[in-house]
């Protein structure tokens, strides 16, 4: 099944697609990978260093392998926090009030923390993890995958550069994008604005979808299309919501809305990603609900923090975990 898997030095953006059924992956992969899909191109060194456990500027299978270690005991802490949560609406349910801590998970000083994200697991406590005893965990003869395969060799030999790996989560990035975009140009270059407003509030916690793509319809009649590359470029920017986030604050804390102009130039301060007018525009008709021309923090990052989630927010890790599994079963009934 392996045996057509390219190495890493030869990825593209079609990678996945080209192999079709003749591949396969962890769970554990299967999760690091829906966390590259929203990680803006800055944070790649950042993942690539965290894996790079003696600093030669290298990753090697074993420190590649200590990413699954991370990801189970993440996936463990998780679970005990769920637990809680559905003992916490029992509770309320039963007897009108809480007995446990909700959202958290107890520490040894008796502190209670937030349960994080899978990446901030990553890039807060790898540092930690990555010298202790984690790595005695590792199994290097593990059963071989499509990801262990493309960047260390059929024999496992092999070491992954940071300029590969760089490339594999561009390309993995770019080649969601285009899969979602192509199902909706239907064979075009261009989406329509109203698809490209579908697409962006998917996974938002938003009310009424049909009011916001009324306002597209109603402001944008003479619908001239949204290419790819304006596509990819707006989700780069989303990637680095964060950075933008920052700017979008000095506004609110001024009280003001912003207008086209400074939404562009804040965007290309804040994340070095240039937007087309056409795509500012889009973007303004689609979210400006008082038709002022203006964005308020509100209008626009109230709702694009739940879209970059992609949907993963709101499912818990044993809904990931049988969608995974569902999957599995589904591709090997075809054999």
């Amino acid at each position: 099944m392996l045996a057509d898997t390219p190495p890493v030095w030869k990825g593209s953006s079609n990678l996945f697609r080209n192999l079709r059924e003749r591949g396969v992956i962890s769970y554990t992969e299967y999760l690091f990978l829906l966390c590259i899909l929203t990680q803006p191109h800055a944070g790649f060194r950042i993942a690539f260093n965290m894996f790079d456990a003696d600093g030669n500027e290298m990753v090697d299978k074993r420190e590649f392998l200590v990413l699954e270690e991370i990801f189970r005991k993440k996936k463990d802490r998780k679970e005990v926090a769920e637990d809680m949560q559905r003992l916490d609406q029992q509770n309320l349910q039963l007897y009108g009030h809480r007995k446990s801590q909700s959202h958290s998970v107890l520490k040894k000083d008796g502190q209670h923390e937030e349960v994080r994200g899978m990446w901030d697991v990553l890039r807060r406590s790898t540092s930690q993890v990555l010298f202790s005893d984690l790595s005695e965990y590792v199994d290097e003869s593990a059963t071989e995958t499509t990801l262990l395969v493309h960047f260390f060799g059929k024999k496992g030999k092999a070491e992954l550069k940071f300029e590969d790996f760089y490339q594999f989560m561009d390309n993995l990035q770019t080649e969601v994008l285009e899969i979602e975009f192509l199902s909706y140009s239907k064979g075009l270059t261009t989406i329509s604005e109203e698809d490209f407003a579908r697409i962006l509030l998917r996974y938002t916690n938003v009310d009424d979808v049909g009011e916001y793509l009324e306002n597209v319809r109603h402001s944008i009649p003479d619908e001239k299309g949204i290419t790819f590359e304006e596509f990819r470029s707006f989700f780069q920017f989303l990637n680095n919501l964060e950075d933008f986030t920052i700017a979008m604050q000095m506004y609110n804390f001024a009280n003001r809305s912003i207008g086209q102009d400074e939404f562009a130039r804040a965007v290309y301060v804040a994340t070095s990603v240039n937007l087309t007018r056409h795509l500012v525009n889009t973007v303004f008709k689609i979210f400006d609900e008082d038709h002022d021309d203006k964005l308020s923090y509100k209008e626009f990052i109230g709702v694009m923090k739940e879209r970059l989630h992609r949907g993963n927010g709101g499912i818990r890790a044993e809904e990931k975990f049988t969608t995974f599994k569902s999957c599995m079963k589904k591709e090997l009934s075809r054999k």
